[in-house]
């Protein structure tokens, strides 16, 4: 149940859905592969639009991308690719659509190199969250050095639409760095969730 009355973060108030998400998922580690690559799909199709938008259709995507099974994905043929770009419940963007079967294809080879993918990203900040202490949304970085390495490195893989902007979105969605401002209830919630690697 979401409780109106409760401190946010200020973005997130526009509408259940949105304040859901926040209180929920947003800024909780993710360490499970196929929840992280719903995140990298989700957050690539949002380049360039708002959050909103892509959680308005959301069980869109889940529905159009087989529950986000990567390993379908990876496989997709063009008569399945030009399906997906008749589907008005998506972003039928040309590109995105061909890059989330790109990505797929490059997430099952650093699962292969690394064991997971988990295991791969979350090194990126030692397998520890980062826990910033914004005071105001202002103070809320949009990239940092990690997501700025992060994109980097999966840029040089062949991922596709993984700018250092998306990244750092992918990062507070997934956990790997907290930037609940400081009044807001869930910041303090967080620290006591025992949420650990795998490894």
């Amino acid at each position: 149940m979401i409780t109106a009355d409760r401190i946010r973060c200020g973005w997130c108030h526009s509408s259940d859905l949105y304040m859901k998400y926040h209180d929920v998922e947003w800024g909780v580690p993710v360490y499970d592969d196929t929840t992280l690559f719903e995140f990298l799909l989700l957050e690539t199709f949002q380049a360039g639009l708002s959050w909103i938008t892509i959680l308005n259709k959301r069980e869109n995507f889940k529905a159009a991308f087989d529950q986000f099974d990567y390993k379908k994905i990876a496989h997709y043929s063009d008569d399945k690719i030009q399906e997906l770009l008749q589907d008005a419940g998506i972003i039928r963007n040309k590109l995105k659509v061909y890059s989330a079967v790109t990505n797929a294809q490059n997430f099952i080879k650093i699962q292969e190199e690394f064991g997971s993918f988990s295991t791969y990203i979350w090194a990126f900040v030692n397998h520890t969250p980062i826990k910033n202490s914004p005071r105001t949304l202002k103070e809320v970085p949009a990239t940092s050095p990690i997501s700025d390495s992060i994109s980097k490195d999966l840029k040089k893989r062949g991922f596709k639409f993984v700018g250092s902007t998306v990244m750092y979105a992918f990062m507070q969605a997934t956990g790997m760095v907290d930037d609940h401002v400081e009044n807001c209830w869930k910041r303090n919630s967080l620290p006591q969730m025992d949420v650990k690697s795998p490894d």
